[in-house]
C-alpha cells in the first residue's frame, strides 16, 4: 500500500513578478535583480539542484569575459527559490566586474538572504584563462568559521 500525497496547488502570487511574463527584462546588474521565493511545500529534508553553463562576468583587471557553469545546491527551510528569477539574476552579472571568488561568495550571500535555506552550495567552474580553470565552492552554513580563525589555525 502506497501512502496518499496531497498535492499542493499553486495559487496566484503576488510575490512571483516574473513567471509567465514574456516581456520581462533582464536586470542591469545583482544589485537591481530580485530572486524571487514560493513556500516550500514539502516538509521533510530534500536537495534542489539548479545548474547552467551560460554564466558570464567580467574580469575586473581587463575586462574580459569569464565563462562558467554554476551549480547550486541547497536544502530548503520555509521557501524556495523560483528557477526564471535566479535565471534573470545569474544573467545580470554579464557586465559585472569581480574577481570570481567575489561572484561565487556573492552568489551563495543573495542565495541565503533570499531563502534562508537549511544547507546551500554554490560551485563555480570557471573556464581556463592562460590555461588555468578554477573552481570555486561557498558553502552556508560555513562549517569552518566556528572552528578554525581567519588563518585556518
Amino acid at each position: 500500500m502506497h501512502p496518499t500525497y496531497s498535492v499542493a496547488k499553486a495559487k496566484k502570487s503576488d510575490r512571483l513578478t516574473l513567471l509567465g511574463r514574456s516581456e520581462a527584462k533582464l536586470p542591469a546588474s545583482p544589485t537591481k535583480a530580485r530572486l524571487e521565493t514560493f513556500p516550500n511545500p514539502a516538509r521533510r529534508n530534500y536537495w534542489i539542484h539548479f545548474e547552467t553553463d551560460d554564466f558570464t562576468s567580467l574580469c575586473p583587471v581587463t575586462g574580459q569575459a569569464d565563462f562558467a557553469r554554476i551549480d547550486i545546491d541547497y536544502v530548503p527551510d520555509r521557501s524556495c527559490v523560483e528557477s526564471k528569477s535566479l535565471k534573470f539574476y545569474l544573467a545580470s552579472y554579464r557586465n559585472e566586474r569581480a574577481f570570481n571568488e567575489a561572484v561565487t561568495n556573492r552568489i551563495l550571500d543573495d542565495f541565503v538572504h533570499a531563502c534562508s535555506p537549511r544547507e546551500a552550495m554554490v560551485t563555480a567552474q570557471f573556464s581556463a584563462r592562460g590555461g588555468i580553470a578554477l573552481t570555486v565552492r561557498a558553502q552556508y552554513p560555513d562549517k569552518n568559521s566556528k572552528k578554525a580563525g581567519r588563518n585556518g589555525r
